[in-house]
């Protein structure tokens, strides 16, 4: 068997990716540019190619291309710290095995690694990448599905199912999948059928001949008809009324209809994508929703996570909202100070993405300065802190780690009141919550009258302890990412992890 090929301008990952290779008994080479590696392609092949997407000189997709020229059937697998549904879609369309997001778990990248020897000569079709895509963001692990999910479907006219709560984009990814697919130069038609009502949804959809019903003083043509050749979006799909799903299935069925009052049969060439925030195999059993036309949309389904599944992506979607409507108000964009992102990020948000958008728009008109803080946002956000949390100018609750007897920070600024979980009863019913300097006076107290030695250094190796914990929790588990957000560096964390015996963390 060939070696794998890893070619990244970033010599930390090269050496994680050797070290876990080197373990499994894989044999690799490890190139620190393109150009290094497209020379190499020359004279030799891998059996797998791992790449860098972005790299000083020339980039992971222009080796992707050089590599699927030369070996067709070499699976190529994309890393990319840069997450976003053009690298995604790229990366698939240009014929990639796997689109890998950074940070990642060693181990599944040395899974993934290994599914992609084990069909090592399997055939990829090159295709052309394809232009800008509308603006879907997301660096959590759920939004890195959906874009791998888009990507995979990009050559495909299959039906599609997107479901996921009010608010999660679900038309975007529909316009998505249409600028990706082999229609793209058609239509993009949308018809939200819980807006219309019943009595002219069919005339909507089927359109309608001249006399067909009072007030039908023209031919119309309805929206199937309108998206000839491209794709038909049906938003909100499980509140159509029942007579006209079973319309909707015949054409699903056989691609013909009839316009409302019309007596020749037309051929619908058109892919439906529908969405629902329902659950429509509940609407099924309840004999609201045909389970024939369920099972006919149902091809292929694409869930959207909640912002509350993705709410490290909230800073992001906050950061791109406020600018997009800065530039619509040809205004100066504004800007959220860490503390209000914080906060923002701790609350649950209903409304998604949409929700986020709404206010976004809302600080830039209603927010007094260009810095934005707790006290600027709408009252009843500030309001949905539980009572005990008082007001939003705190910081985030933390969780006092009893095993460690450790304590919480605010680097350094006033002392910062905050509830410790439930599970930690010890320094609770000491006349309320404590806040976390009055909690370090009294346990340094008990340690010097106790005589016990090293106090500073015990205290100051808890403190540490609980910060790298707690910010492990918030990346789940990913050192990298807790790092950065902590503000110290990689070698740094890494040290601190293994002095202090941390065990929650994953290698990146």
């Amino acid at each position: 068997m060939k070696p794998i090929w890893i070619v990244d301008d970033d010599e930390s990952i090269r050496w994680v990716l050797e070290k876990a290779l080197s373990r499994e008994s894989i044999e690799l080479y490890s190139f620190a540019n393109a150009q290094d590696a497209i020379e190499a392609l020359e004279n030799d092949r891998p059996q797998v190619l791992v790449s860098d997407i972005r790299m000083p000189g020339i980039s992971g997709l222009e080796l992707l291309k050089r590599a699927k020229e030369k070996y067709p059937d070499l699976p190529v697998i994309i890393m990319t710290a840069f997450s976003d549904l053009d690298s995604a879609v790229s990366a698939f369309q240009g014929g990639a095995f796997e689109y890998l997001a950074k940070p990642f778990d060693v181990s599944k990248a040395v899974e993934l690694i290994r599914r992609a020897l084990d069909e090592s000569t399997r055939e990829v079709v090159v295709e052309k990448s394809p232009g800008q895509a509308q603006e879907i963001l997301g660096q959590a692990p759920a939004m890195q599905d959906v874009f791998r999910a888009i990507g995979r479907l990009s050559q495909s006219n299959v039906t599609v199912l997107i479901t996921g709560e009010s608010g999660t984009g679900k038309e975007l990814v529909a316009h998505a999948l249409h600028k990706h697919s082999p229609r793209s130069s058609k239509p993009f038609v949308a018809l939200n059928t819980a807006a219309i009502p019943k009595d002219l949804l069919e005339s909507e959809l089927f359109g309608h001949e001249r006399g067909a019903f009072t007030g039908a003083q023209a031919m119309r043509r309805g929206r199937f008809e309108q998206a000839e050749g491209g794709t038909l979006f049906l938003d909100e799909i499980g509140d159509m009324p029942f007579d006209l799903q079973t319309r909707l299935l015949r054409v699903l069925s056989d691609g013909h209809f009839y316009r409302v009052g019309g007596h020749q049969p037309l051929k619908a060439d058109v892919r439906v994508i529908a969405a629902t925030h329902q659950n429509l195999e509940l609407r099924v059993k309840e004999g609201l929703f045909r389970e024939d036309l369920y099972h006919r949309l149902n091809v292929i389904r694409l869930r959207l996570p909640s912002l509350r599944e993705r709410s490290e992506d909230i800073p992001l979607l906050a950061r791109y909202f406020l600018a997009k409507s800065a530039k619509q108000l040809g205004v100066e964009t504004k800007h959220m100070s860490d503390q209000a992102m914080r906060f923002l990020s701790s609350l649950d948000l209903p409304g998604n993405v949409r929700q986020l958008e709404n206010l976004c728009n809302w600080i830039t008109v209603m927010a007094p300065g260009q810095t934005v803080e707790v006290k600027d946002l709408p009252q009843e956000m500030r309001e949905q802190l539980p009572a005990e949390q008082g007001t939003g100018s705190e910081e985030p609750i933390l969780q006092h780690d009893v095993q460690d007897n450790a304590v919480a920070t605010n680097g350094g600024a006033a002392p910062v009141a905050f509830p410790f979980s439930s599970q930690t009863p010890s320094f609770q019913g000491r006349g309320g919550i404590t806040d976390w300097s009055t909690l370090l006076q009294e346990e340094a107290s008990r340690m010097l009258a106790s005589g016990q030695p090293e106090v500073m250094d015990v205290l100051g190796r808890q403190f540490e302890a609980t910060l790298i914990r707690t910010a492990l929790q918030h990346t789940h588990g990913r050192k990298n990412d807790a790092a950065l957000r902590l503000g110290i560096g990689r070698n740094t964390i890494t040290r601190k992890i293994q002095e202090l015996h941390i065990t929650e963390a994953k290698d990146d």
